[in-house]
């Protein structure tokens, strides 16, 4: 039980919930209302697997770095607490069960699901050549409201692409501010983080822009998708939490980044999924 606690505190676990909520939403949308019940727990089973794959991947590849720098040290791999041998098995084994979860699906959903994990395998790169890493980061979680839909319709035809975009800057903008944590480490290290090359107070600036455009994509998925007055209103209150987040993280103060990236981030991705549910519910 100790060693599971660790590994799943390794993959954070608990995170899952910022891209789940957004999978159901994309299913909820596909089937305008609650999608049928092995489908919910195939996708749900589908995420599970994706996200644990591509967490303990992302931390294999970063152990040399994780381990020279002194904020993430104390991590499972470079602190020995987990195996390299136990955390590629997780990988290859959450891989072997997100693969499983879309051939109970439907035909699509295993087609594309290679390419899914490649893109999230993929991103753990990234930061090593590219500024464009925190986009690269949204553009895999935004998978989460496509893969859903397709896991409800079997098809894209319709899919609402403004719903994706919103999630690629949504994404985008809270992990520039969480970024900022190790900007100093990043410079030394020669990595490509916006912060490091920006420095912190520009970065937060263009991730202030990156959530103005999130919430601005988010509206018009409501649009596209026909969707009740409620989710405009239960939106406003996405709204305010990014503008709280924002509001409590400053360049000289980064005191408070955790709050702003696991509650304010979790509670945000689950009011929109709500929203969809209620507007669709009422309608």
């Amino acid at each position: 039980m100790i060693k599971l606690a660790v590994l799943l505190e390794m993959i954070k676990f608990k995170f899952t919930v910022f891209a789940l909520p957004f999978a159901l939403t994309g299913a909820f949308l596909a089937a305008r209302g609650l999608p049928r019940v092995m489908i919910f727990f195939w996708i749900v089973v589908a995420m599970v697997g994706a996200r644990t794959s591509a967490m303990a991947f992302n931390r294999i590849a970063d152990k040399s770095f994780d381990g020279d720098n002194p904020r993430t040290s104390h991590r499972a791999l470079p602190s020995e607490a987990v195996s390299a041998k136990a955390a590629w098995g997780l990988t290859l084994g959450a891989a072997l069960l997100f693969f499983f979860a879309a051939w109970q699906l439907n035909p699509l959903a295993l087609k594309v699901s290679p390419f899914a994990l490649a893109l999230i395998w993929g991103y753990s790169y990234t930061k090593r050549f590219t500024t464009c890493c925190h986009l690269i980061l949204g553009l895999c979680l935004a998978i989460a409201p496509l893969g859903g839909w397709v896991a409800v319709s079997g098809n894209l035809s319709n899919y609402p692409w403004v719903l994706s975009l919103g999630v690629v800057f949504w994404v985008a903008g809270f992990d520039i501010i969480y970024s900022c944590l190790d900007s100093g480490y990043d410079r030394k290290a020669g990595l490509f983080s916006l912060p490091s090359r920006l420095g912190a107070p520009r970065a937060l600036r263009l991730a202030a822009v990156f959530h103005l455009l999130a919430i601005v994509f988010f509206i018009l998925a409501g649009w596209a998708c026909h969707l009740h007055w409620l989710y405009y209103l239960l939106l406003l209150a996405a709204a305010a939490a990014l503008w709280y987040q924002h509001h409590i993280v400053k360049a000289d103060d980064l005191s408070r980044v955790h709050l702003a990236f696991q509650a304010i981030n979790s509670a945000i991705s689950v009011v929109i999924f709500f929203a969809v549910w209620l507007a669709l519910a009422v309608a």
